[in-house]
């Protein structure tokens, strides 16, 4: 909870547990219950902002001021401490109250992202790029071609005066898109509009470093490009240029500049043979945005980025099936020197028999590749699919085997403990509803920063051979290793 809404809250449940027991150590008249109250109702309105998380305390507030005016000429008898049934009584209603006032805000907080540790400010900008070479598929005119939004942040330069960036421009849209995916209303989510980040608008790039190396996201299916605000504004503070593309209709929603909303469309992918099938569209969308980011390089945007990326020193990550694009993207383009795969199943193909031959990530949450996990959950997917037993196992198993395949020319992989899918995301910072028990999101959000930083500044950037053995001894508990470690070696 913010700071005015504790006040707020705090207030509505003291000032009438002193008008019910009457201490003789604190004496409060009305009109000054009236104007604290007044004040902070206001206050937290102005300052924080009004939420609908808040409505019941604001419904409190209200209903005491009225009673404080209607008995405002009522004389305030000095008495000792009050006692008796009735007093009890009315302290089991006021703490009910402040249960319901408390848990909303609580359970659906405005949060605050960690501050970037780099030594880089973060800027942001956002763009609207149209493939000509390829159709929109899914839209109901024929002629029409593929569109992306894509946000950059990068290292920025002074940034006095200017604006913050939102963390969701479009709030209403992302969250009516994020419904099926959280299985929250969207309505529970529009809170979201009060967070903010650390990028600066389209502040100016700085011009410590000639060119920045770049790094590719891509959300997972009902992601959106700011799914991993906490993570591109970390490898942006230490001199990366990161890119996040809305894979449009697989993502929560893609708002177009001119007010277009295209939310996720629901699809009936299911199993292996879809979801390789649907891959060359995300692997089209990451070799346009590289293509784009030439002409960028060449040509500029409103005086920045001209000549700007080092585009010869390129990485990828991604989540889920965004994950398995970065995979696809080190197996199918040169561009890409390293990828990171955050809790992906290997989607688009499996891997060949040689592995990867390029530097390689598997992050994994623990539930994630944990078949005991999976097989309590089979009862109650395949009584909600239908599907047998049998092709659940299968996919299970080819889950695997795409997984060891890839390592085999020695790819790193971890596992952060207490993790599930969604803990690679900003997710389980939206509500503690969300994360496990024992996980502590901002903790695992400080392990995958240091770990995606260490990787890409020993494969992209080049800096030694040294970073992830550091970290790896840092956080011993998530098991990062390199399997094949001497034959990788060779092949790097």
């Amino acid at each position: 909870m913010r700071f005015f809404e504790i006040i707020l809250v705090l207030l509505i449940f003291f000032l009438p547990m002193l008008f019910i027991w009457k201490p003789r150590f604190v004496q409060i008249s009305r009109p000054f219950a009236f104007a604290s109250l007044l004040a902070a109702l206001i206050l937290q309105m102005v300052v924080d902002g009004y939420r609908l998380q808040m409505v019941p305390a604001y419904a409190a507030a209200i209903v005491m001021i009225l009673i404080l005016c209607i008995t405002w000429r009522k004389p305030q008898r000095a008495e000792s401490s009050r006692r008796g049934w009735k007093a009890t009584l009315w302290t089991i209603v006021v703490l009910i109250s402040f249960g319901v006032m408390a848990a909303p805000p609580m359970l659906m907080p405005v949060f605050a992202f960690e501050n970037p540790t780099g030594p880089y400010q973060v800027g942001t900008t956002v763009l609207h790029w149209t493939d000509f070479g390829r159709k929109d598929e899914n839209a109901s005119d024929s002629n029409a071609h593929r569109e992306l939004m894509v946000q950059l942040w990068y290292p920025a330069a002074t940034t006095d005066s200017m604006q913050i960036e939102p963390y969701i421009r479009h709030v209403k849209a992302v969250t009516q898109g994020l419904e099926s995916a959280l299985s929250f209303p969207s309505w529970t989510l529009e809170h979201l509009s009060l967070v903010q980040s650390h990028a600066y608008k389209d502040a100016p790039l700085s011009d410590v470093e000639n060119r920045y190396p770049v790094l590719i996201f891509s959300h997972g299916m009902t992601g959106f490009r700011n799914q991993n605000t906490f993570q591109v504004e970390e490898l942006a503070s230490h001199g990366y240029i990161v890119v996040g593309i809305d894979h449009a209709y697989d993502a929560a929603a893609t708002v177009y500049p001119d007010g277009r909303e295209i939310l996720m469309k629901k699809s009936n992918l299911s199993g292996f043979g879809d979801f390789d099938r649907h891959m060359p569209l995300w692997v089209g969308d990451v070799t346009f945005v590289l293509n784009q980011l030439q002409n960028l390089n060449n040509n500029g945007y409103k005086g920045k980025f001209k000549d700007r990326l080092d585009l010869t020193r390129t990485g990828m990550f991604g989540h889920s099936y965004g994950g398995a694009a970065a995979a696809q993207m080190l197996l199918k383009d040169s561009r890409i020197l390293a990828a990171i795969n955050m809790d992906g199943t290997l989607y688009g193909g499996p891997p060949p028999e040689s592995g990867m031959t390029k530097p390689y990530l598997q992050m994994n949450g623990e539930q994630s590749i944990d078949k005991s996990v999976f097989e309590r959950s089979l009862d109650k997917a395949i009584a909600r699919s239908g599907k047998s037993r049998g092709s659940y196992e299968a996919f299970w198993d080819e889950t695997v085997r795409r997984r060891n395949l890839a390592l085999q020319s020695g790819g790193y992989t971890m596992t952060i403990p207490n993790t599930s899918h969604m803990s690679f995301t900003d997710f389980h910072l939206f509500s503690p509803l969300l994360s496990g028990k024992k996980e502590q999101p901002r903790e695992v959000h400080r392990i995958i920063n240091e770990v995606s930083l260490a990787f890409f500044d020993q494969y992209v950037k080049g800096k030694g051979h040294s970073e992830m053995n550091e970290v790896s001894k840092k956080y011993p508990q998530i098991h990062l290793i390199q399997p094949n470690h001497e034959r990788n070696a060779s092949n790097l």
